[in-house]
């Protein structure tokens, strides 16, 4: 192949550009290469010493780094029986939840779990959890759930009877479904306690109470929702007779059961 002035220049031009720098020492006998390399990306200059425990785990790299943030196999698990977090839910009850808040291991997981104890004639108030379905299987004892589903569900297919609203009795190791969402209540119909573990398909499920959201509202805004029910000068009046979150009800039980209403 025969080479032109041109060709030959541009190979001597690429030759020189790939090509390492070589440096020599006085006193060595072979040469050292001292290719230059890009300096890394600027990392953050936030201190981990500023985040807690949960923050630290949403930033880390990998799970590998996630498990290295946590040294203790004791912070792989959650006490749903500790003393220390109950008596705070309500009158009627406990409810425990585990999530990435209260149990970071499950940061990365995608999943959360809360356990109930209702006490006799203990009633988990009308309730959603926006970002989460559970599922929800009793363990002891027996529940009444009720389940409101999306706008547009009725009774029979039919809009003339209303709102489908699905109602059962699920006992000890049987299981029903709260899609993410809707609005959803349990009742201890019984005299003795009963307990539940409630799974979640989300780190952080949330719950809002129903009654408690609305009636937080302006008087005026509950006034409208109600229309001639309610009148606005006494929305103050339900507001602090709502409970925000498990309660004793339910007139028969509370009878049957020797329990004084309040």
């Amino acid at each position: 192949m025969l080479f032109t002035p041109l060709i030959a220049a541009a190979i001597l031009a690429s030759t020189s550009l790939a090509a390492p720098t070589m440096t020599y020492s006085k006193n060595a006998t072979t040469a050292t290469s001292t290719t230059s390399i890009a300096p890394p990306p600027a990392t953050s200059t936030t201190s981990s010493s500023t985040l807690d425990i949960t923050q630290q785990l949403f930033l880390a790299d990998t799970a590998v780094d996630r498990f290295a943030l946590l040294p203790q196999d004791s912070q792989f698990v959650f006490d749903f029986g500790n003393p220390a977090l109950k008596g705070k839910g309500g009158k009627g009850g406990d409810l425990i939840a585990a999530n990435r808040k209260t149990f970071p291991a499950l940061v990365g997981t995608g999943s959360g779990m809360a356990v109930g104890f209702l006490g006799p004639c203990g009633f988990n108030t009308p309730h959603v959890h926006p970002r989460g379905t559970e599922l929800q299987i009793v363990t002891s004892g027996r529940l009444v759930t009720e389940m409101l589903p999306e706008n547009g569900v009725f009774t029979n297919n039919n809009a003339a009877e209303g709102r489908r609203v699905i109602t059962n009795t699920v006992n000890t190791f049987q299981m029903t479904p709260f899609y993410q969402g809707s609005i959803h209540t349990q009742f201890n119909p019984d005299c003795t306690p009963v307990t539940f573990v409630a799974g979640f398909n989300h780190e952080d499920f949330g719950t809002g109470q129903a009654a408690d959201e609305l009636f937080a509202m302006s008087p005026d805004v509950v006034s409208a929702a109600f229309g001639q029910a309610i009148d606005g000068a006494d929305v103050a009046k339900f507001k602090g007779a709502i409970p925000t979150s498990i309660a004793l009800g339910v007139e028969q039980c509370l009878q049957q059961c020797g329990i004084a209403k309040r």
